[in-house]
């Protein structure tokens, strides 16, 4: 096994198929499954990582099974989005995809089965009441209706299914030991009475299960070998154990439980996550500055760098929050390695050179990806009329700047000629609407002239006659503060009101103008930038800001 890349779970995975283990001669079997009332996110995706890679590294297999035993806000939307996000990490399930809701007939006659054993019992407290008498750590927990006799809640129980009681009447308990020190033992609620529409078996049921009881039957149905869970079912463990050992199943899974992540500056509970979308504070659960893995995807975020952050965060036992820069840090890995090149003017000044012939036209080439060496060459369009950043001018320049100026010292045009500033034109209000220089007609093609040494800096730019328009969208964060969550007032009031800012008239090589989703590009000097999925057209371009150029990372 590679050592290098075990961690704890694999510790026991191996320790589990060694001979003289308990799953020997076994397929490893593991399994991922999310609720479908939301779309996945980033804190979903090293539960995910750790589910299929684990059953990859020791060929084996990993289940995609739809935790739907609760009805409230599921949808099949939800479940086309989880499939559909899984493969574009670049997981699959094969024929192994399964609903926890096909599951229900025989959760059912476990449940009937624990009852007939004297394990198992028909309660009428109140949720009120029964949080009443759960007791402390000094007190053990009350029930009148511990002992009520087998046959009488043999006969509540089918009563219950069949619909005769409200929603909250009765409830199913475990009976195992009211003065447990774990919480999760004092007789826990097996099943609860719901009279509500089911997304795939209508209204077939009006009694669900609890995800304590559904799950270990869940997986000892599917042959699991390792159910790798987080840590807040850390001690759920026993009563996990005490349904597989009690029930009538055909295997024996092992529940082992790994920290969740967290991750700064956002929030990962899908009831938050939905409330933004709810309440039209995001533009939907794909918007770029959501934690969601369709919002990263839109963004520009790719399978290999989030596939990289799972790994190099690790797996471990102790909850941490990890810093956002380094997400955007392994993107810019990956991007850097990858993307191509190109050249865009975000905030467009028109550039004139007054000593280029009028009408002449020429073109340079410049590098796709210098770090790719057969990414080749394209040619940029160049006349004497071409657009550079506003910033890249200053009429009156401050200490240290070496860009244009009037008299200031040459610069070099990305791949092409040496300028020198000369002047500006004005406006009639005193803007600055044209900046004029001369170029040097020895130095083209990046070349310095004469072995002159260039003080000024490089600039990018683009041919004004041959420029395409396209909207370019800055996003950063949605939260201004690293911890939304624990924000005093709630995670609302930390909304950042300039995650997203919108460009209009941006100006771009031609290239970009064709440019579709998934493309990504390197802004020259900008950052990285992919096309927008939904909402890019061939008429108007749009392109989002993935991460910027600057790594704030503390490596």
């Amino acid at each position: 096994m590679d050592e290098v890349s075990k961690n704890f779970i694999h510790a026991f995975v191996e320790e589990d198929i060694a001979p003289g283990g308990r799953y020997a001669g076994m397929t490893v079997h593991t399994r991922f499954p999310p609720e479908p009332n939301g779309y996945l996110h980033i804190g979903h995706c090293k539960a995910l990582c750790i589910d299929f890679g684990t059953a990859e590294k020791y060929g084996g297999l990993c289940n995609l099974r739809m935790d739907d035993t609760n009805p409230a806000k599921e949808d099949e939307e939800y479940v086309e989005a989880i499939q559909e996000d899984i493969h574009w990490l670049g997981f699959d399930w094969g024929d192994r995809f399964f609903y926890a809701s096909d599951y229900f007939e025989k959760m059912y006659a476990c449940a009937v089965g624990l009852i007939r054993k004297g394990l198992a019992y028909v309660c009428e407290l109140t949720p009120e009441e029964f949080k009443a008498s759960r007791g402390d750590v000094g007190t053990p927990a009350i029930s009148p209706w511990r002992e009520r006799p087998i046959e009488e809640s043999l006969d509540l129980f089918a009563r219950m299914r069949a619909g005769e009681f409200p929603n909250g009447a009765y409830t199913l308990r475990a009976k195992i030991d009211l003065a447990s020190g774990n919480f999760n033992m004092r007789d826990p609620v097996l099943y609860r009475i719901n009279h509500a529409h089911h997304h795939r078996q209508g209204d077939k049921w009006c009694i669900y299960p609890m995800y304590d009881f559904a799950h270990p039957i869940e997986d000892a149905l599917e042959g699991i070998t390792h159910s790798l869970c987080s840590l807040e079912f850390e001690d759920h463990r026993p009563l996990y154990d005490w349904v597989i050992a009690n029930c009538d199943l055909p295997s024996r899974p092992r529940q082992i439980e790994f920290a969740r992540l967290g991750i700064s500056y956002t929030v990962m509970s899908k009831r938050k996550l939905r409330q933004l979308v709810e309440e039209g504070r995001v533009s939907g659960w794909d918007d770029p500055r959501m934690p969601t893995l369709c919002g990263l995807r839109r963004r520009g975020y790719t399978p290999a760098a989030i596939r990289n952050f799972t790994e190099r965060i690790g797996v471990n036992k102790m909850a941490s929050t990890v810093e956002y820069s380094f997400l955007e840090h392994c993107l810019r890995e990956d991007l850097n390695a990858h993307a191509q090149r190109a050249m865009v003017v975000l905030r467009p000044l028109k550039l004139t050179l007054t000593n280029y012939p009028a009408g002449k036209r020429e073109s340079f080439p410049v590098e796709n990806n210098p770090n790719d060496p057969e990414s080749g060459t394209r040619e940029v369009p160049f006349s004497r009329t071409l657009y550079i950043e506003a910033d890249d001018f200053l009429e009156t320049p401050v200490p240290k700047f070496k860009r244009l100026y009037p008299g200031g010292p040459e610069c070099r045009l990305k791949g092409a000629y040496l300028i020198r500033c000369t002047g500006c034109v004005k406006d009639e209000s005193g803007q600055v609407v044209e900046v004029l220089a001369e170029y040097d007609p020895e130095s083209g093609g990046g070349n310095p002239a004469d072995g002159r040494k260039v003080k000024g800096a490089t600039i990018h730019w683009v041919d004004a006659a041959e420029s395409a328009d396209v909207e370019v969208r800055l996003y950063d964060n949605l939260f201004s503060q690293p911890d939304p969550d624990g924000w005093e007032g709630g995670f609302l009031e930390c909304l950042n009101p300039h995650s997203l800012e919108v460009l209009t008239g941006c100006k771009a090589e031609p290239m970009l103008a064709a440019a579709q989703a998934p493309a990504q590009f390197q802004f020259l000097r900008q950052g990285y930038f992919c096309v927008d999925s939904r909402d890019s057209t061939p008429e108007h371009p749009v392109f989002n800001r993935s991460v910027a150029l600057k790594d704030s990372f503390k490596k």
